[in-house]
């Protein structure tokens, strides 16, 4: 069953990849991450709901509060993540946000846990940082001719621009420092009631970009266009529902963790199929060392 489970949640977070880049992609829509956030907050707050009245999940305004932090971490990142869409492609962003946990590793280094961790998963935390700066080089140095003709078949043109990739490497720390900080608090709470709590921290962030964006700028919230988000932050709950119990089975987290952690080579292969995004051989070279790196440490379970 885990290896079901696990498959799961890797089709549910790389389609939550794909829908998520359809709703924030234009360019035109200045609080499309916003609308991200209205879109999971509201999903989420459904299943928190569930989980309360049917799931039997305990909650209280001490458990909300304890995990706060670690909720404010894991949500600032995603709407970054979803802001950043809007400047670079799926297969470059991707990879660089799901290098958080190669962040994790350094984290750990740098607070005294070089004891816990062997030289695979050191050499996979470089591989995984060489690949990150590389694809930034990469970017820096394509010539925009050459940047457009590959973009050519695609139906969105990204410019060269210094924050296309510092929102993904913004994601990718916070949601690093969000994991680190996940694995104390969860030291102190049960992990039903501490993933509750981060989905209703999601819905009341969903209710006040809702009064932000629809009630005081006075966006409209076109089904069309929405419709897109609601299906990536289906997918977004989904997969972190698979990703619980595939993970929970002990006896097969070692090998659950690797299949889960390379989704991002399914966002890759979708954003080719669906968005019809080209990269040059150096983008793919790089996306490849850091998805090898990513693969490695979660073999290891880093």
């Amino acid at each position: 069953m885990w290896f079901w489970l696990s498959i799961t949640a890797l089709l549910f977070w790389s389609g939550s990849d794909l829908f998520s880049k359809l709703g924030c992609r234009d360019s035109a829509d200045r609080y499309s991450h916003l609308k991200m956030v209205i879109a999971v907050g509201s999903v989420m707050g459904l299943h928190a709901a569930y989980e309360i009245f049917v799931g039997g999940a305990a909650i209280s305004w001490g458990i909300l509060l304890t995990y706060l932090p670690v909720s404010a971490l894991y949500i600032l990142s995603m709407t970054i993540g979803y802001l950043g869409l809007r400047y670079i492609e799926l297969s470059i962003s991707s990879p660089i946000c799901n290098s958080s946990g190669a962040m994790v590793a350094v984290l750990c280094l740098i607070t005294g846990g070089i004891r816990a961790v062997n030289s695979w998963q050191l050499f996979a935390v470089a591989l995984v940082c060489l690949g990150v700066v590389s694809l930034g080089i990469v970017e820096a140095q394509e010539d925009d001719g050459l940047r457009f003709a590959r973009q050519e078949s695609s139906n969105y043109k990204y410019a060269k621009s210094a924050l296309a990739l510092v929102l993904p490497v913004i994601y990718c720390l916070l949601d690093a420092l969000g994991t680190f900080a996940d694995s104390l608090v969860l030291q102190t709470l049960n992990e039903d009631s501490a993933n509750v709590a981060y989905e209703l921290t999601f819905l009341l962030c969903a209710a006040a970009c809702f009064v932000y964006v629809v009630l005081i700028r006075k966006e409209r919230l076109v089904p069309k266009a929405e419709a897109p988000k609601y299906v990536g932050a289906l997918c977004e709950t989904a997969g972190q529902f698979a990703y619980i119990y595939a993970i929970g089975d002990e006896e097969h987290v070692m090998l659950a963790a690797p299949i889960i952690s390379a989704y991002c080579v399914a966002s890759v292969i979708w954003s080719r199929i669906f968005l019809r995004e080209k990269l040059s051989r150096k983008h793919y070279l790089s996306i490849g060392a850091v998805i090898a790196g990513i693969i490695i440490l979660g073999v290891f379970d880093a």
